[in-house]
Protein backbone atom coordinates (compact mmCIF):
# COMPACT_ATOMS: atom_id res chain seq x y z
CA UNK A 1 0.00 0.00 0.00
CA UNK A 2 1.25 3.46 -0.68
CA UNK A 3 2.18 5.35 2.27
CA UNK A 4 2.95 9.26 3.52
CA UNK A 5 6.40 9.46 0.76
CA UNK A 6 4.31 7.92 -1.94
CA UNK A 7 0.97 9.74 -1.83
CA UNK A 8 2.98 13.14 -1.67
CA UNK A 9 5.11 11.80 -5.01
CA UNK A 10 2.02 11.34 -6.35
CA UNK A 11 0.54 14.57 -5.26
CA UNK A 12 3.42 16.81 -6.92
CA UNK A 13 4.04 14.75 -10.12
CA UNK A 14 -0.16 15.09 -10.58
CA UNK A 15 -0.02 18.34 -9.78
CA UNK A 16 2.41 19.47 -12.52
CA UNK A 17 0.18 17.16 -15.10
CA UNK A 18 -3.53 18.16 -14.66
CA UNK A 19 -3.64 21.45 -12.58
CA UNK A 20 -5.55 23.68 -15.14
CA UNK A 21 -7.38 21.13 -16.93
CA UNK A 22 -10.76 21.05 -17.13
CA UNK A 23 -13.15 17.93 -16.96
CA UNK A 24 -15.45 17.15 -20.39
CA UNK A 25 -16.77 14.14 -18.66
CA UNK A 26 -15.93 10.82 -16.57
CA UNK A 27 -16.11 7.24 -17.41
CA UNK A 28 -16.84 4.89 -14.56
CA UNK A 29 -16.34 0.98 -15.21
CA UNK A 30 -16.60 0.01 -11.43
CA UNK A 31 -19.14 1.79 -9.88
CA UNK A 32 -18.02 0.63 -6.02
CA UNK A 33 -14.92 2.92 -6.07
CA UNK A 34 -17.09 5.64 -6.30
CA UNK A 35 -18.59 6.13 -2.72
CA UNK A 36 -21.61 8.84 -3.93
CA UNK A 37 -25.23 7.39 -4.56
CA UNK A 38 -25.55 8.33 -7.68
CA UNK A 39 -22.80 7.41 -10.20
CA UNK A 40 -24.63 9.93 -13.09
CA UNK A 41 -24.36 12.17 -10.47
CA UNK A 42 -21.20 12.69 -9.71
CA UNK A 43 -20.25 12.71 -13.41
CA UNK A 44 -22.37 15.30 -13.92
CA UNK A 45 -21.29 17.75 -10.43
CA UNK A 46 -17.73 17.37 -12.10
CA UNK A 47 -18.16 17.83 -15.74
CA UNK A 48 -17.14 21.87 -16.88
CA UNK A 49 -15.34 21.88 -13.47
CA UNK A 50 -11.43 22.75 -13.48
CA UNK A 51 -8.60 20.98 -11.70
CA UNK A 52 -7.16 23.86 -8.67
CA UNK A 53 -5.62 22.26 -7.31
CA UNK A 54 -4.05 18.40 -5.64
CA UNK A 55 -3.62 18.01 -1.91
CA UNK A 56 -2.25 15.44 0.22
CA UNK A 57 -3.62 13.88 3.82
CA UNK A 58 -2.08 11.30 5.27
CA UNK A 59 -2.31 8.71 2.93
CA UNK A 60 -5.21 10.10 1.17
CA UNK A 61 -5.18 12.46 -2.26
CA UNK A 62 -7.17 15.33 -2.84
CA UNK A 63 -8.31 16.74 -6.25
CA UNK A 64 -9.57 20.02 -5.95
CA UNK A 65 -11.99 21.08 -8.71
CA UNK A 66 -14.32 23.85 -6.81
CA UNK A 67 -16.52 23.65 -5.40
CA UNK A 68 -15.51 20.24 -5.21
CA UNK A 69 -12.47 17.97 -3.79
CA UNK A 70 -12.38 14.40 -4.41
CA UNK A 71 -10.30 12.36 -1.44
CA UNK A 72 -8.95 9.25 -3.00
CA UNK A 73 -7.11 6.50 -1.24
CA UNK A 74 -4.88 4.52 -3.44
CA UNK A 75 -5.33 1.19 -1.04
CA UNK A 76 -3.18 -1.96 -2.40
CA UNK A 77 -2.75 -0.79 -5.74
CA UNK A 78 -4.31 2.02 -7.26
CA UNK A 79 -2.32 4.48 -9.87
CA UNK A 80 -3.04 7.26 -11.88
CA UNK A 81 -2.18 8.04 -15.23
CA UNK A 82 -2.41 11.20 -17.87
CA UNK A 83 -2.90 9.64 -20.74
CA UNK A 84 -3.66 11.34 -24.30
CA UNK A 85 -6.93 10.04 -25.83
CA UNK A 86 -5.68 8.14 -28.76
CA UNK A 87 -3.66 5.81 -26.15
CA UNK A 88 -5.34 2.30 -25.55
CA UNK A 89 -6.82 1.78 -22.43
CA UNK A 90 -4.68 -0.73 -19.91
CA UNK A 91 -6.67 -3.61 -18.36
CA UNK A 92 -8.21 -2.81 -14.72
CA UNK A 93 -8.43 0.98 -15.54
CA UNK A 94 -11.57 1.74 -13.96
CA UNK A 95 -12.16 5.61 -14.02
CA UNK A 96 -11.27 7.95 -16.63
CA UNK A 97 -11.52 11.64 -16.23
CA UNK A 98 -11.79 12.96 -19.54
CA UNK A 99 -10.35 16.44 -19.97
CA UNK A 100 -11.38 19.41 -22.64
CA UNK A 101 -7.64 19.28 -23.94
CA UNK A 102 -7.57 15.68 -25.21
CA UNK A 103 -5.91 14.05 -22.44
CA UNK A 104 -7.29 11.79 -19.47
CA UNK A 105 -6.36 10.90 -15.96
CA UNK A 106 -7.05 7.36 -15.45
CA UNK A 107 -6.98 5.06 -12.53
CA UNK A 108 -5.95 1.69 -12.40
CA UNK A 109 -6.35 -0.88 -9.66
CA UNK A 110 -6.16 -4.85 -10.03
CA UNK A 111 -6.79 -5.24 -6.38
CA UNK A 112 -9.75 -2.87 -7.00
CA UNK A 113 -9.75 -1.53 -3.41
CA UNK A 114 -9.44 1.85 -3.95
CA UNK A 115 -12.29 4.46 -2.92
CA UNK A 116 -12.96 8.37 -4.38
CA UNK A 117 -15.40 10.32 -2.13
CA UNK A 118 -16.83 13.92 -3.19
CA UNK A 119 -17.29 16.59 -0.68
CA UNK A 120 -17.67 20.68 -0.61
CA UNK A 121 -14.35 22.28 -0.25
CA UNK A 122 -14.30 22.63 3.63
CA UNK A 123 -16.36 19.43 4.54
CA UNK A 124 -14.01 17.15 3.75
CA UNK A 125 -12.41 16.96 7.09
CA UNK A 126 -15.54 16.76 8.57
CA UNK A 127 -16.18 13.53 7.42
CA UNK A 128 -15.35 10.15 7.35
CA UNK A 129 -12.77 8.63 5.99
CA UNK A 130 -10.90 11.96 6.94
CA UNK A 131 -12.35 13.03 10.28
CA UNK A 132 -10.56 10.81 12.52
CA UNK A 133 -6.99 11.19 11.01
CA UNK A 134 -4.25 12.24 13.32
CA UNK A 135 -1.81 14.90 12.81
CA UNK A 136 0.96 15.14 9.86
CA UNK A 137 4.25 13.70 10.76
CA UNK A 138 6.16 16.20 8.90
CA UNK A 139 3.85 19.42 9.63
CA UNK A 140 3.95 21.22 12.46
CA UNK A 141 1.01 19.76 13.94
CA UNK A 142 3.11 17.42 15.16
CA UNK A 143 4.81 18.35 18.04
CA UNK A 144 7.39 16.27 20.46
CA UNK A 145 5.18 17.31 23.63
CA UNK A 146 2.20 15.85 22.05
CA UNK A 147 4.20 12.36 20.70
CA UNK A 148 5.45 11.79 24.27
CA UNK A 149 2.33 12.74 25.73
CA UNK A 150 -0.04 10.45 23.64
CA UNK A 151 3.07 7.63 23.78
CA UNK A 152 2.98 7.55 27.42
CA UNK A 153 -1.02 6.80 27.51
CA UNK A 154 -0.71 3.55 25.34
CA UNK A 155 0.44 0.42 27.17
CA UNK A 156 -0.11 -1.53 23.39
CA UNK A 157 3.35 -2.01 20.93
CA UNK A 158 4.98 0.70 19.35
CA UNK A 159 4.63 -0.58 16.27
CA UNK A 160 0.96 -0.78 16.32
CA UNK A 161 0.66 3.14 17.83
CA UNK A 162 2.65 3.87 14.93
CA UNK A 163 0.40 2.26 12.01
CA UNK A 164 -2.64 3.60 13.83
CA UNK A 165 -3.77 6.74 11.66
CA UNK A 166 -5.94 8.04 14.30
CA UNK A 167 -2.71 8.55 16.46
CA UNK A 168 -0.53 9.47 13.31
CA UNK A 169 -0.98 9.09 9.70
CA UNK A 170 0.50 8.52 6.76
CA UNK A 171 2.79 5.77 8.31
CA UNK A 172 2.88 2.31 7.01
CA UNK A 173 4.87 -1.29 7.76
CA UNK A 174 8.03 0.19 5.30
CA UNK A 175 8.35 3.39 7.24
CA UNK A 176 7.75 1.93 10.80
CA UNK A 177 10.27 -0.78 10.45
CA UNK A 178 12.66 2.04 8.95
CA UNK A 179 11.88 4.37 11.62
CA UNK A 180 12.34 1.84 14.64
CA UNK A 181 15.44 0.50 13.16
CA UNK A 182 16.82 4.26 12.95
CA UNK A 183 15.86 5.27 16.68
CA UNK A 184 17.19 1.84 17.69
CA UNK A 185 13.76 0.61 19.44
CA UNK A 186 12.29 -2.97 19.29
CA UNK A 187 8.65 -3.08 17.69
CA UNK A 188 7.39 -5.03 20.55
CA UNK A 189 8.12 -2.21 23.01
CA UNK A 190 5.13 -0.99 24.94
CA UNK A 191 5.00 2.19 23.58
CA UNK A 192 4.78 3.73 27.18
CA UNK A 193 7.72 2.42 28.02
CA UNK A 194 10.31 4.74 25.75
CA UNK A 195 12.08 6.88 27.58
CA UNK A 196 12.11 10.92 26.98
CA UNK A 197 15.49 10.45 24.88
CA UNK A 198 13.79 7.44 23.37
CA UNK A 199 10.91 9.20 22.50
CA UNK A 200 12.60 12.13 21.25
CA UNK A 201 14.86 9.84 19.11
CA UNK A 202 11.77 8.15 17.47
CA UNK A 203 10.51 11.83 16.59
CA UNK A 204 13.69 12.75 14.72
CA UNK A 205 13.44 9.12 12.99
CA UNK A 206 10.26 9.18 11.79
CA UNK A 207 10.31 13.08 10.33
CA UNK A 208 14.00 12.14 8.56
CA UNK A 209 12.52 8.83 7.36
CA UNK A 210 9.33 10.33 5.53
CA UNK A 211 11.68 13.44 4.21
CA UNK A 212 14.30 11.03 3.34
CA UNK A 213 11.45 8.89 1.30
CA UNK A 214 9.87 11.66 -0.48
CA UNK A 215 13.42 12.94 -1.82
CA UNK A 216 14.11 9.94 -3.23
CA UNK A 217 10.69 9.64 -4.63
CA UNK A 218 9.06 7.49 -2.47
CA UNK A 219 9.54 3.00 -2.50
CA UNK A 220 8.90 1.07 -5.26
CA UNK A 221 9.31 -2.01 -3.33
CA UNK A 222 6.40 -3.66 -5.03
CA UNK A 223 4.22 -2.28 -7.90
CA UNK A 224 4.24 1.53 -7.23
CA UNK A 225 5.12 4.49 -9.74
CA UNK A 226 4.29 7.73 -9.72
CA UNK A 227 1.65 9.55 -11.42
CA UNK A 228 4.39 9.89 -14.32
CA UNK A 229 4.82 6.00 -14.32
CA UNK A 230 8.06 6.54 -13.10
CA UNK A 231 9.15 4.30 -9.87
CA UNK A 232 10.50 5.87 -6.48
CA UNK A 233 14.36 4.94 -5.39
CA UNK A 234 13.88 4.80 -1.34
CA UNK A 235 14.15 1.08 -1.55
CA UNK A 236 17.70 1.51 -2.60
CA UNK A 237 18.46 3.32 0.79
CA UNK A 238 16.39 0.84 3.04
CA UNK A 239 18.11 -0.69 5.93
CA UNK A 240 15.81 -3.55 6.79
CA UNK A 241 12.49 -3.52 5.43
CA UNK A 242 12.40 -6.51 3.42
CA UNK A 243 15.93 -7.53 3.96
CA UNK A 244 15.80 -10.66 6.55
CA UNK A 245 18.92 -12.59 7.01
CA UNK A 246 20.91 -9.84 5.29
CA UNK A 247 23.45 -8.58 7.48
CA UNK A 248 22.68 -5.16 9.61
CA UNK A 249 23.95 -2.23 7.95
CA UNK A 250 25.52 -0.94 11.32
CA UNK A 251 26.57 -4.12 13.19
CA UNK A 252 26.41 -6.97 10.56
CA UNK A 253 24.25 -9.37 12.77
CA UNK A 254 21.43 -10.78 10.16
CA UNK A 255 17.83 -9.08 10.08
CA UNK A 256 15.32 -10.74 11.59
CA UNK A 257 11.46 -10.96 10.34
CA UNK A 258 9.19 -11.59 13.15
CA UNK A 259 5.02 -10.36 13.22
CA UNK A 260 3.83 -7.68 15.09
CA UNK A 261 -0.22 -6.09 15.05
CA UNK A 262 -0.16 -8.77 12.38
CA UNK A 263 1.97 -7.15 10.30
CA UNK A 264 6.01 -8.90 9.00
CA UNK A 265 8.30 -6.83 10.91
CA UNK A 266 11.70 -6.33 10.03
CA UNK A 267 14.54 -5.90 12.70
CA UNK A 268 18.16 -6.28 13.76
CA UNK A 269 17.74 -7.45 16.95
CA UNK A 270 21.09 -6.95 18.11
CA UNK A 271 20.51 -2.57 17.31
CA UNK A 272 16.48 -3.04 18.77
CA UNK A 273 16.99 -4.57 21.87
Amino acid sequence: MPELPEVETVKRTLKNLVQGKTIRDITVSLPRIIKHPDINQFRKLLQGTTITDIGRRGKFLKIYMNPWVLVSHLRMEGKYRVSDQSEPIEKHTHVIFHFTDGTELRYKDVRQFGTMHLFPVGEEEKELPLKKLGPEPLSDDFQLSWFSETLVKRKTKIKSVLLNQEYLVGLGNIYVDEALYLAGIHPERAASSLSNDEIKRLYEAIRQTLQTAIEAGGSSVRSYLNGEGEMGMFQLQIQVYGRKNEPCHRCGHPISRIVVAGRGTHLCVQCQK
